[in-house]
């Protein structure tokens, strides 16, 4: 005996099979969770950053703060689509149980999922500040580029330093936006200093980037190009650390441009000895554990090293004001 549901059961049915999907494809692929608060540290940095270069002693708007962030979470939901375009025949030979080869999503919806974000992202920027709204393009521009991998996909991709950097240099971009979320709609230039934190954020994006691509024998993948099976586990930890370095030093020269500097040095020496100790205990015994840490201290580097450089000095500033 059959048994048919009213229209409005279906349609209710149909609409918790679409959500489902869709909360499904966000755990595996973008977790809220994990990146949430690492984008809104690393947003509302950005615009608290800019605003105490700029010699300010209150917190930002909330206005800049939620562009900020709304069009930096929308950014890296756009890397993630750009991604799944570029590695659909890789993830399809690959990969099969990865959300669009197996059909739990397409990339036509995952398509126009992107174009909607960018005309949110294009109403946030001019509701702020009319000039957004350029920097938003060229930030788009780059973006793009990166989707068809430049133009020389096949060449790019079997030089993995080159592949690497110029997939980094997106970050000091979606940066560059967040700051002018701040200095934009109040002087119109650049602060003096910026520089400095444009360069953290791309070495920050190789730090997360390389960590998360370094893992134990065991959970190396045909066709998936790790780090540690490009380079060696050596190699492989040594530039990871290399990375933590470089974006500690450069960190110190931001912090000295707001009167920061023993803070954070005192606080990027403890976790970059922490990050040695990882390191080496990954490569005495190299297992998935040891992985999983490194991938893990990756983001949790980066989200101190972000609130330490802007939320933290500022909300300091506005107590003692």
């Amino acid at each position: 005996m059959c048994c048919h549901l009213p229209a409005s059961q279906l349609a209710v049915a149909k609409g918790n099979a679409m959500s489902n999907r869709w909360w499904t494809y966000q755990k595996e692929r973008f977790p809220l969770v994990a990146h949430g608060p690492l984008i809104a540290a690393f947003s509302s940095s950005a615009v608290c950053f800019s605003a105490l270069l700029r010699g300010s002693v209150r917190l930002p708007a909330a206005g800049s703060l939620l562009v900020a962030f709304l069009t930096a979470i929308i950014f890296f939901v756009q890397l993630r689509i750009a991604d799944e375009f570029k590695d659909f025949e890789d993830d399809s030979r690959y990969r099969p149980y990865r959300p669009v080869p197996r059909g739990l999503v397409q990339l036509s919806e995952l398509g126009w999922i992107g174009a909607a974000g960018a005309l949110i992202q294009l109403l946030l920027a001019l509701l702020l500040h009319l000039a957004l709204g350029w920097i938003l393009l060229g930030v788009w521009i780059y973006l793009s580029l990166m989707s068809k991998e430049f133009f020389v996909a096949h060449w790019i991709k079997r030089r993995p330093i080159t592949y690497l950097w110029t997939h980094m240099l997106i970050m000091p971009l979606i940066d560059f936006y967040a700051t002018a979320c701040d200095w934009a709609p109040t002087q119109s230039w650049l602060p003096r200093g910026l520089f400095w934190f444009l360069i953290i954020s791309f070495f920050n994006g190789t730090v997360v980037e390389i960590g998360r691509k370094i893992r134990a024998p065991e959970d190396e993948e045909t066709g998936v190009s790790t780090y540690t099976a490009l380079w060696g586990r050596p190699r492989a930890i040594f530039t990871w650390l290399g990375a933590l370095l470089a974006s500690a030093t450069i960190a110190c020269l931001a912090a000295r441009e707001i009167h920061f500097l023993l803070p954070v040095r005192a606080l990027l020496v403890s976790l970059w000895t922490l990050a040695a100790c990882l390191g080496w205990q990954f490569l005495r015994k190299h297992t998935s554990q040891a992985a999983h840490r490194i991938e893990a201290f990756s983001g949790v580097w980066t989200l101190c090293l972000y609130l330490c450089l802007g939320v933290v000095p500022l909300l300091i500033q506005t107590l003692c004001h």
